[in-house]
């Protein structure tokens, strides 16, 4: 069999992930999978993983930070994103679809049911949520607030975002050996990871900064590269241990004692399955609240910006019952990509 998968944004960050981790759970079953981006992505995740990728129009409209303008803006540019889609889907004669979240959803379900294939949509925005139903299955992820509802609308059901099947397999020693080339690394000290994923949002430099500026007894790891140029300047590396984009964040979570991460997307699931509490700046990315504290229960604390301090100093008084709830939860995210595969492939 083979499967195409339209993705949204640029084949960098989590929405690249998502789908990577998809792919290979669905190869795993023998399906041979292929990309395609919008012709503006940079594609560096998949080539990176070996895999070529394929140009069409997958138009953005600004997922959950969405405005209608910018929902317009989209959907004026979705008829001939449908077209090059279908195309491309009779051009490779694949068997079915999968559209991965946004905009890629949305051309997928569009041109899935052109080409008159079988199509799945991963959602997790307002905007693919409304449309990508009324085509096709969608599979619901954590950030949208239906993944909260007992009794599900047609054509969707719940889903935890495909990990990579070595995400729980964190080594502590590959990340103490990493650390330990950081001057201002201290072995005495706790270590507490702070993420807003690929990109530093502002929020989060904030967040450090109060942090630095009211102890030191922490070992601070900054992970990502900055969202704009300067806030490069806004980060304390004298006083934290700055590591910038990595590909050991599964060894640097097994290692940390504490996760501080924005409220949204895939870290806050690769934290739990090593282990991790995690405190929850919400309202970081793009003013947008998520509550995953309603999805992970007992696992996690939300935290606005400015209560950092009192939150990671409430998480470590209750350490013992939210990693044991954050066990719970990494074990059913470990098994996320094989049941959404074998689902796929169950329907089909």
């Amino acid at each position: 069999m083979k499967c195409l998968f339209i993705v949204t944004g640029r084949g960098l960050g989590g929405d690249a992930m998502t789908a990577l981790n998809a792919m290979k759970a669905l190869e795993r079953k023998g399906v041979k999978c292929e990309i395609a981006l919008d012709a503006s992505a940079h594609g560096s995740l998949f080539e990176n993983n070996g895999y070529n990728w394929h140009k069409i129009s997958v138009p953005h409209a600004g997922g959950h930070s969405a405005t209608k303008l910018s929902a317009l803006k989209g959907g004026a540019k979705l008829l001939t994103a449908t077209f090059k889609a279908r195309d491309l889907i009779k051009k490779l004669n694949v068997d079915f679809v999968v559209g991965v979240l946004g905009g890629g959803a949305i051309v997928a379900s569009l041109g899935g049911k052109v080409a008159r294939k079988p199509t799945f949509s991963l959602i997790s925005t307002p905007l693919d949520s409304k449309v990508c139903p009324k085509f096709n299955q969608c599979y619901i992820l954590p950030e949208l607030n239906m993944f909260r509802w007992e009794t599900l609308p047609k054509n969707t059901s719940k889903a935890f975002y495909p990990l990579a099947d070595n995400m729980g397999d964190g080594d502590e020693e590959v990340a103490l050996a990493k650390l330990k080339e950081y001057p201002n690394f201290d072995e005495n000290k706790k270590t507490i990871v702070f993420s807003s994923g690929s990109s530093i949002f502002k929020g989060m430099i904030d967040a450090i900064n109060i942090v630095v500026d009211k102890t030191d007894e922490y070992n601070i790891v900054l992970v990502g590269l900055p969202l704009k140029e300067e806030y490069a300047e806004l980060i304390p590396q004298d006083k934290i241990i700055y590591a910038g984009y990595i590909d050991w964040i599964n060894h640097l979570f097994k290692f940390a004692d504490l996760t501080v991460l924005t409220d949204d997307g895939v870290s806050l699931e690769e934290a739990f399955t090593n282990g991790k509490p995690i405190v929850a700046l919400a309202r970081v990315k793009w003013g947008r609240y998520q509550n995953m504290a309603g999805v992970f229960k007992g696992a996690m604390i939300e935290s606005e910006v400015e209560n950092v301090c009192e939150s990671i100093d409430e998480a470590f008084r209750n350490y013992d019952s939210m990693q044991k709830k954050a066990l719970f939860y990494g074990e059913q995210c470990l098994n996320a990509a094989d049941n959404l595969a074998e689902d796929i492939l169950r329907q089909i």
